[in-house]
């Protein structure tokens, strides 16, 4: 009898974990579905908002897109308010679903780089082309009926913030329609901060900080910008590097000389600039400045996390047109992990338009350094500016006295901005590790991890002062061509993004 009991017991269990399954497969084949029968929809809303231009300069525009997602977002009972700010408001958006869920805070912005219509493949980039390519491989205009037929999502829409950043918001607004048209909710309350200047350093938003600091308060930080791996598979990014900056001038004599009468007598600053940049690299690009990478240690765990990307060396190189990489790091993704020194542009004191036979009087190097959560903005350029000392230089941070001149041989002017550091999240952390979970549930295989990605995002400064574990979710085409002429997202890119914003709504909190 005992027996028979059991074998019930088990069978109803196993019929329950069958009937589970089913049910979350075919929650994802609705999914699907929904998306397919709202695609078109959404298409149309994404060139509604697209061909509202979003140039800073031009006010009255950016509220013309502040309405639009105002409205949007009011459809979805969502309480929308702008928080004032010394330049452009914000715009904060804010669901209660249940008072005892957790809170996540997404970031999104409306702004997008300036344009030069001469340069795009069509008369205005701020009215959004569709586009299909033909057998040559060349992008041509398509009629926007096409979207009464089959949809195909290799075909792209071509404006200005196609992409970076409109597209996520309307993925983002699309999935919270579907999940309203099947009446379900997110697993957690909702915060939304759409910036109006991301991409001129957000100085609105980051002024809203410390007023707004209970405003913004949320359990996790999701930063909806980027584009997404160059596979196009899902992908979660944890961290980014920062940014810190400095200038390097080196001098000759006081005014500009003439090359037939003084060459060979007079130093040139450009050659004791260019031997001063050398000592600074290795030929196979490891910096020798002194600590430079002091405190990065990657332990088998983190090489496994970078080795697991599915990058391609060999294309990268051939897209880049590069014979060798240097050798910081062991591959792509892992010469992410240490600091950079980068010499952005050179140039001397003649403005002109030709070259003039004279020996300049100064030289000078603009340096990037891009940071890693090791190293500190200000810490980086006290190592340069000791190891520029260590040369033989005196090193001011101003243009040198007549004095000064005569007395010392070698002379710097060195200036400096330490920036913004660098942020990460773990991988393995709690929210790292749902998010990961959500994302292999619904698409059945991991998302592409990304531990750090190249670029900085200006919204650093929001992450340490609220507190919070981020992590940025990219979903865009790798080129789509952002800040360039041309940009584009492609139409897959859409429906995979609206998914993965309901795999991130259905996320176990």
């Amino acid at each position: 009898m005992l027996n028979l009991q059991y074998f019930n017991m088990i069978k109803q269990l196993t019929l329950f974990a069958f009937f589970l399954v089913s049910f979350c497969l075919q929650a994802q084949k609705n999914w699907d579905a929904q998306i397919d029968t709202n695609l078109r929809g959404v298409l149309q809303k994404h060139k509604e908002l697209v061909s509202i231009p979003n140039l800073p300069v031009n006010k009255e525009n950016m509220l013309k897109n502040v309405a639009w997602v105002t409205r949007e977002f009011k459809a979805l009972n969502f309480q929308v308010r702008a928080l004032e700010s010394p330049t452009l408001p914000v715009l904060f958006a804010e669901k209660v679903y249940q008072k005892n869920l957790k809170t996540i805070l997404f970031y999104f912005h409306l702004d997008g780089q300036s344009v030069n219509p001469k340069m795009w493949d069509q008369q205005d980039p701020f009215v959004p082309e569709l586009k299909a390519q033909d057998n040559e491989g060349n992008w041509q205009i398509i009629d926007w009926s096409h979207l009464n037929e089959t949809i195909n999502d290799d075909w792209r829409i071509f404006a200005r913030a196609a992409a970076d950043d409109k597209a996520p918001i309307i993925m983002f607004l699309a999935a919270l329609e579907i999940l309203q048209q099947q009446d379900k909710e997110p697993t957690f309350n909702i915060k939304v901060v759409i910036d109006l200047e991301e991409e001129y350093g957000s100085e609105g938003f980051l002024s809203t900080l410390t007023a707004n600091k209970n405003v913004y308060a949320s359990d996790y930080f999701i930063i909806m910008d980027g584009p997404a791996h160059s596979s196009n598979k899902p992908t979660l990014t944890y961290g980014c590097r920062g940014i810190a900056t400095c200038t390097i001038t080196t001098y000759g004599s006081k005014l500009p000389q003439h090359s037939g009468h003084y060459g060979n007598y007079v130093s040139n600053p450009v050659f004791t600039l260019s031997h001063l940049l050398a000592s600074m690299k290795s030929e196979s690009g490891k910096v020798l400045i002194q600590d430079y990478y002091k405190g990065i240690v990657i332990t088998p765990e983190i090489k496994t996390l970078l080795d697991n990307v599915p990058d391609n060396k060999n294309e990268i190189n051939e897209s880049l047109g590069i014979h060798t990489s240097e050798k910081v790091g062991a591959n792509y993704q892992e010469s992410l992990q240490y600091p950079s020194l980068n010499v952005r542009q050179i140039e001397t004191s003649w403005k002109g338009d030709t070259p003039k036979t004279i020996i300049p009087e100064l030289a000078m190097a603009n340096i990037d350094v891009r940071l890693v959560v090791e190293t500190d903005g200000a810490l980086q350029l006290k190592k340069i500016k000791k190891h520029i000392e260590g040369q033989g230089f005196l090193v001011l941070d101003r243009d040198p006295t007549d004095e000064e001149r005569l007395n010392n041989e070698k002379i710097v002017k060195f200036t400096a901005n330490k920036g913004v550091n660098a942020f990460r999240t773990a991988t393995d952390s709690k929210f790292g590790s749902q998010l990961k979970e959500a994302m292999k549930e619904t698409f059945g295989e991991a998302p592409v991890i990304i531990r750090t990605m190249g670029g900085t995002v200006p919204i650093i400064p929001a992450i340490k002062v609220l507190d919070i574990p981020a992590i940025i979710v990219p979903m865009v085409n790798m080129d789509n061509n952002q800040h360039n002429p041309n940009e584009n997202i492609r139409i897959g890119n859409i429906r995979q993004g609206i998914k993965i914003c309901l795999a991130i709504f259905n996320m176990k909190l």
